[in-house]
């Protein structure tokens, strides 16, 4: 709706609640363009009054269009568009129909858009001149159109309020149902005997009171859904769905009036059996990914448990240590596994994962110091949301890095730096104020844990490692953000 919304505020000096009613007809209007097999055009006059400007356009999905060309935006002064004019000036609709059909349009045709008595726009119906076979699904159509621009007309359509909200607009061509006064299905078109088949409709639903039709069709035990009957019954607008164990089809109503007094109702029918299903299976597989990340990360945790048993039971420190390292890195692969196992997508919240890390490194500092002083570890920046493929190996490289800065470099302070840098990609720096590295140091001089950090870093994310000393040991790691 931005240019609808642009339109408005720079070409016309209508107030925000005339906008409202207009944008409201134009997210309805599809419907209407479909039933009328025509074009439909909103002109709007300016603010000067000169004359008028096209706002909004819509084609028709069942016929062929007689303006192929995009005219939003379009200014035509007064005087050129005789059906349009009139219906400003005056205030009522301008029809032309042949003699027969009677509901056959024979020109350009011009509906007021009222609110609170002042018109504030036109909706000009532009009919297709391809020649079409007459029957009775084309005669309900039209009917049907002249019933919602004489509302239009009256300012009954589009509905301000629904009974339920619906996030899929009605399509004609997927099923019609014209229901009576009284709520009986007076036309049901072929595609919404289908969709009622499949529901298990075993006999004819034409002459028989729809929301009771429905009502046996959903078996469901206890009350009957109250939206569902109102929009069945055509005494409310909105959508809503049927649904058993054979199919699911979604209801959209639009009652009709005149003057007042209801006239009958249209009720949009459309199977989206096959398309529940397909989600169904997507919600079901989500969940078994979720629950497999579930149970990884279970058993690396069991594995972490056993390697800190291991641990406590090793007869020389350097053991202790190396099986230290190892629970650190299996707990650092288990934290990404625990975030997959809640989320619905592959994607992992890394800077969460890095807090969790940090934790862990903290955990397993004091065993590395000899007076008990611990140092404290900051995280900065951002990553935000990571690919699985890529946080798993990040993962085991942030704490790796943590690890030896905490075991090796005598410092109070560790910090982790997270960067997204322009056309370079992401930033991972980890720095401390510790000792520093020895001089003409590099990764090749370096212990296993700096070597796991450089392997993964070049071969399974493309990236580049860099050691300096600045204050204390600083590691940088760049990589490719795709």
């Amino acid at each position: 709706m931005g240019t609808l919304d642009r339109l408005l505020s720079e070409r016309t000096d209508l107030s925000p609640e005339d906008g409202d009613l207009l944008v409201r007809l134009v997210e309805e209007w599809s419907v209407l363009a479909d039933l009328a097999l025509s074009d439909l055009l909103l002109w709007v006059p300016t603010w000067n009054e000169g004359g008028l400007v096209a706002v909004a356009q819509v084609r028709p999905s069942t016929a062929p269009t007689t303006m192929p060309d995009d005219v939003i935006g379009r200014f035509v002064p007064r005087g050129r568009n005789r059906a349009v004019d009139h219906a400003l000036a005056f205030g009522r609709a301008i029809v032309e129909r042949d003699a027969s059909p009677a509901w056959a349009p024979a020109s350009i045709e011009a509906y007021p858009v009222s609110r609170e008595g002042r018109v504030i726009a036109v909706l000009a119906r532009h009919a297709s001149a391809a020649p079409r076979v007459a029957g009775r699904l084309e005669e309900i159509y039209l009917s049907s159109a002249d019933d919602l621009f004489a509302m239009i007309v009256e300012g009954t359509f589009p509905s301000l309020e629904e009974a339920v909200a619906t996030s899929q607009a009605p399509r004609v061509g997927d099923g019609l149902v014209r229901l009576t006064p009284a709520g009986v299905v007076e036309y049901a078109s072929p595609n919404a005997v289908n969709a009622m088949r499949r529901l298990g409709l075993a006999r004819d639903v034409v002459g028989s009171p729809l929301s009771e039709v429905v009502v046996r069709l959903a078996h469901r035990p206890g009350p009957v859904d109250s939206a569902l009957s109102a929009v069945a019954s055509g005494r409310a607008p909105g959508g809503t769905s049927l649904e058993n164990n054979s199919a699911t089809v979604l209801l959209h109503g639009i009652p009709l009036r005149r003057a007042g007094e209801r006239i009958g109702a249209l009720i949009f029918c459309r199977d989206v059996t096959d398309l529940r299903r397909r989600e169904q299976a997507l919600l079901s597989k989500d969940a078994t990914i979720r629950e497999i990340h579930h149970r990884v990360k279970n058993n690396l945790q069991t594995v972490a448990a056993m390697l800190r048993m291991q641990g406590r039971r090793a007869a020389t420190e350097e053991t202790r240590v190396a099986l230290a390292e190892a629970e650190l890195r299996v707990a650092a692969i288990a934290v990404v596994h625990e975030s997959l196992s809640v989320g619905t997508a592959e994607r992992v919240d890394f800077d969460a994962v890095v807090d969790r890390i940090v934790g862990l490194v903290g955990d397993l500092a004091p065993a590395y110091s000899l007076d008990g002083t611990v140092p404290r570890i900051i995280r900065e920046g951002s990553w935000g949301l990571l690919p699985a493929e890529f946080a798993v190996p990040m993962a085991m490289a942030v704490s790796e890095l943590l690890n030896n800065a905490v075991e090796h470099a005598t410092a109070s302070q560790v910090r982790v730096r997270l960067a997204q840098e322009a056309g370079e990609g992401l930033l991972l720096e980890v720095s401390d104020d510790g000792m520093g590295l020895p001089e003409g140091f590099s990764v090749a001089d370096a212990g296993l844990g700096l070597s796991i950090v450089d392997a993964i870093v070049r071969t399974d994310l493309d990236g580049s490692l860099t050691l300096a000393s600045d204050g204390g040991a600083v590691v940088t790691i760049r990589v490719p953000e795709d």
